[in-house]
């Protein structure tokens, strides 16, 4: 599961400290600053805790258990990968593990400043280990040698020496990732220098704030996965529809460990446009256009934002570490910066027609909806007219990649294929249920649906497609969505009457949950298609039920409404075909070796560091790609080519998920078992 979900984007922004015996021994390092809370975060403290136990649609209670959450929250922010603390230095923080509670309740967070102020030293001195493991070249050919890159789980190091141990393979997968790009030792020793002395630095530019928002931010999610405090920073950047929103490149980033992570994409941005940049992916460099690379490992988030931020028109060069794990030798991606805008990520609808099979010359209407924004509807609308007219003989509504957006589009959006009824009901936190309805009696369309999903489709686009699976309106294709069924509400924490010298920032946390008229929740579960497209991802490994503190799946009364016949044998049939067909697709071929590879390597948390193994592998990938352009240059007539670099610029983009959407819909057109006004 992605990563970029499990930490608060909040919580992670600052770069972390370093040395430590027990609170009451701590002495602060030359150099690095004494942290102590300002005066307004007393304040900040109280009204957040208020907030959330006045307002929170989960019922909180300020307690032990509640406090223990908190307690280890925090240190999971402080130190995520386990290679700061040790053992002895958890154990000797226990006698805390109670009191955050009452420290919150009061304002007096004096426990987690202590806290903080052992984890930059103990992290200071950390780095200043990797510098010293610079002084001789590192032997790239020890067998069997290895970094361990997910150490979440891991048990704390017991001692100085096994921290060593992980801080040289860290040290030394740092270096083999340069030498992989080219880099001789001598660069190597200088770009690493650099980037631990920059690591340095930046703990001594630590603010109060930077541990004030870490802290809360653990007792934000310690209450609910979708809850957070918003620094005063961060709270200015609350725009549009998803925070850290920037233009630029169009991508959403936050920090995790020491990377710099893509989170998602702006559909119609940039980054999007580019096909080369995906959630998971790391940033570890940064360069405008044709200077050097800045190493951004490390970095600070918003000064990694800084860098990709710039004129539209001008070009950024990013240095990407795939998030697959499966090729970790940077791959450069040049991108233009363009102005994100609204007609960007409008709806937009293009006629399908399939070059071979029995479906030859018949047409779909593919509708491509990438975010559930204001007069989504309307848009919609046109773009059924439009398809209406060139009479396309089904529909395919395409929400991959879909985070949803306003729940008021969702509702009118479901009623251009429905003529009245219910979308979706809502439970807030005193337990009152109301139910959102389409009311006009009118139906835009009526022919055969159906709605493409993937893991990444969440909120409003689970409404939707919910509310079309719930009638038998649609049949839903794809992977199970997200599985967000939460409702948040923005606040902020200032009042008119503060004279506090800094800001206060805001809250966001839940105020309701989402039902589909079912009376099923769309939390944790999600929608599960109809049809199942073959996916690497376990359900239970994504979304929202990987999150700890969740809100649960339940379920309250079923709404009132007609359903328009029994999909379920409908479902079945296409579902066999789809079997059927995917068994002889080489498109798919390439989807089932991709996901067997994945899950062959899925339970390996280390990375080789020996040099001819990540050779190895990187020839056998670029083996692999070239070989299936080829064969899909074969399969169109073209002729083979002798390296990916030189593909045809003009290639029709390859989609087998939508290709195989719409022989499904085929095959729902030849039922007859279709449209609304059939049973």
């Amino acid at each position: 599961m992605i990563k970029s979900i499990r930490l608060s984007v909040l919580s992670a922004l600052v770069v972390m400290g370093t040395n430590a015996l027990a609170i009451e021994s701590a002495e602060s390092v030359k150099g690095l600053p004494h942290l102590e809370q300002e005066s307004q975060h007393a304040v900040s403290a109280k009204r957040i805790s208020s907030q959330f136990l006045r307002s929170h649609y989960k019922p909180i209670e300020l307690n032990d258990a509640l406090s223990e959450k908190i307690f280890q929250r925090y240190l999971k922010s402080l130190d995520f990968n386990r290679n700061v603390f040790t053992a002895a230095d958890i154990k000797s923080f226990d006698k805390y593990a109670k009191h955050f509670d009452e420290a919150i309740e009061v304002g007096d967070l004096a426990i987690a400043y202590e806290i903080y102020q052992i984890n930059m030293e103990k992290r200071e001195k950390r780095f200043e280990y990797a510098l010293t493991l610079l002084a001789k070249e590192f032997d790239f050919e020890v067998e069997n040698d290895a970094f361990e890159f997910d150490r979440e789980k891991a048990a704390w190091p017991k001692d100085e020496a096994e921290l060593n141990e992980l801080w040289r393979q860290r040290v030394k997968y740092d270096a083999l990732n340069l030498k992989l790009t080219g880099k001789d030792w001598p660069k190597i020793k200088e770009l690493l220098t650099k980037r631990y002395e920059t690591a340095i630095r930046r703990l001594t530019q630590t603010s109060s704030e930077d541990v004030f928002q870490i802290v809360m931010n653990s007792f934000a999610r310690a209450i609910e996965a979708h809850t957070s405090y918003l620094s005063p920073r961060n709270a200015e950047r609350f725009q549009m529809e998803m925070n850290l929103s920037f233009e630029g490149i169009g991508a959403v980033l936050l920090s995790e460990d020491d990377y710099t992570v893509i989170r998602s994409v702006v559909p119609g941005g940039p980054a999007d446009l580019s096909q080369k940049i995906k959630p998971e992916d790391k940033i570890v460099g940064v360069a405008q256009d044709d200077d050097e690379f800045v190493d951004v490992i490390g970095w600070r988030l918003d000064e990694v934002v800084e860098l990709i931020k710039g004129p539209k028109g001008s070009v950024v060069r990013l240095q990407v570490m795939k998030g697959s794990g499966e090729n970790n030798t940077p791959e450069v991606v040049a991108l233009t910066r363009d102005k994100i805008k609204l007609e960007d990520k409008a709806a937009k609808s293009e006629v399908y027609v399939p070059k071979t099979g029995s479906h030859k010359d018949q047409k779909l209407g593919v509708i491509t909806i990438p975010s559930f924004y204001n007069n989504l509807h309307a848009d919609v609308q046109k773009e059924l007219d439009s398809l209406n007219e060139q009479q396309v003989q089904g529909i395919i509504v395409d929400l991959r990649g879909n985070g949803g957006g306003s729940l008021t589009e969702a509702t009118l959006l479901t009623g251009l294929f429905i003529d009245k009824g219910p979308v979706v009901q809502i439970r807030d936190g005193a337990g009152r249920i109301r139910v959102e309805k389409d009311v006009d009696g009118k139906v835009s369309y009526d022919g055969p649906l159906t709605v493409l999903v993937d893991r990444y489709s969440a909120s409003a686009s689970e409404i939707f497609a919910a509310a079309l699976q719930d009638y038998n309106r649609a049949l839903i294709l794809g992977e199970q969505t997200f599985g967000k069924g939460t409702v948040q509400q923005h606040r902020g924490l200032g009042r008119i009457y503060d004279l506090y010298e800094n800001p206060l920032g805001s809250v966001q946390f839940t105020i309701a949950k989402f039902y589909r008229i079912d009376g099923g929740s769309t939390q944790h579960m999600g929608v599960i298609p109809d049809v199942l497209f073959p996916s690497p991802i376990d359900p239970k490994e994504w979304g929202e039920s990987q999150e700890e503190s969740a809100l649960p799946w339940d379920s309250i009364e079923r709404a009132n409404y007609t359903t328009f016949g029994d999909a379920k044998s409908v479902a079945q049939q296409l579902g066999n075909l789809h079997n059927t067909r995917i068994k002889n697709d080489p498109e798919f071929a390439y989807i089932f070796e991709d996901i067997e590879r994945y899950k062959q390597k899925k339970e390996d948390k280390t990375i080789s560091l020996v040099e001819s193994e990540r050779l190895k592998e990187k020839t056998e990938a670029e083996t692999r790609n070239l070989a299936r352009a080829n064969q899909r240059l074969q399969r169109q007539g073209l002729e083979v080519i002798a390296s990916i670099d030189d593909l045809p610029e003009d290639l029709p983009e390859i989609d087998p998920f939508l290709d195989e959407a719409a022989s499904i819909t085929f095959d729902l057109l030849a039922t007859g078992k279709y449209a609304i006004n059939q049973k």
